[in-house]
């Protein structure tokens, strides 16, 4: 069953290999549920990594809560897309639960002023983006409050909306666009003070 190891991230169609690894940890076969397990992380782990950086605290109990769903859920996988990308759903699941939970329980006042999104905006956008200054983005990033941090990867990284942020977030678009304001003016003085 190397060879599910071995396929390429864009090939999708579901193989033997992985209907027979499914069935038997079904079976509750020992052996197949060790192997799931090692697949499954193999393929979780990097996708937790690229998202949580530079505090991967969490990404062991993510791993975990993904895992667990992922064997509660295995009756009803009907495998049309494959075991990878289903995989991949449930931690992409995860990642935005965890991003909600952060945000929502973080203590930050909405009546702080705050400068609307401008061009900072997309400077910050392609600082988080830039290869080069990868490194430097993770420590600036690390350096901020969790709540900033969380907000800018959850916006920037992964692309979610002012609206979807504030409705997953139970907070107004006015407020969660001042978090954000005042998250990339953080960043930005940051940033800045690693320059010199």
């Amino acid at each position: 069953m190397d060879a599910l190891a071995r396929r390429p991230p864009g090939e999708e169609p579901v193989d033997s290999d992985e209907t027979q690894l499914v069935a038997a940890v079904l079976r509750k076969d020992r052996k197949a549920t060790a192997e799931f397990v090692s697949l499954c992380s193999d393929w979780i782990y990097p996708f937790f990594c690229r998202r949580l950086l530079p505090r991967t605290e969490a990404i062991e109990d993510l791993m975990q809560e993904t895992l667990i769903a992922a064997w509660q859920s295995l009756p009803s996988f009907r495998g049309e897309a494959g075991l990878r990308p289903w995989i991949l759903g449930i931690a992409r699941h995860k990642v935005e639960d965890h991003y909600r939970k952060r945000i929502r329980t973080a203590e930050w006042q909405e009546d702080d002023p705050a400068a609307p999104e401008t061009a900072q905006q997309a400077q910050i956008l392609e600082s988080l983006e830039a290869a080069a200054d990868q490194q430097r983005v993770e420590k600036t990033l690390e350096s901020l409050p969790e709540t900033y941090r969380l907000a800018l990867v959850w916006r920037y990284r992964e692309g979610k909306s002012l609206r979807d942020m504030a409705q997953s977030a139970a907070k107004t678009e006015k407020a969660m666009e001042r978090l954000l304001a005042r998250a990339r003016q953080s960043f930005k003085a940051r940033w800045n003070d690693g320059q010199s």
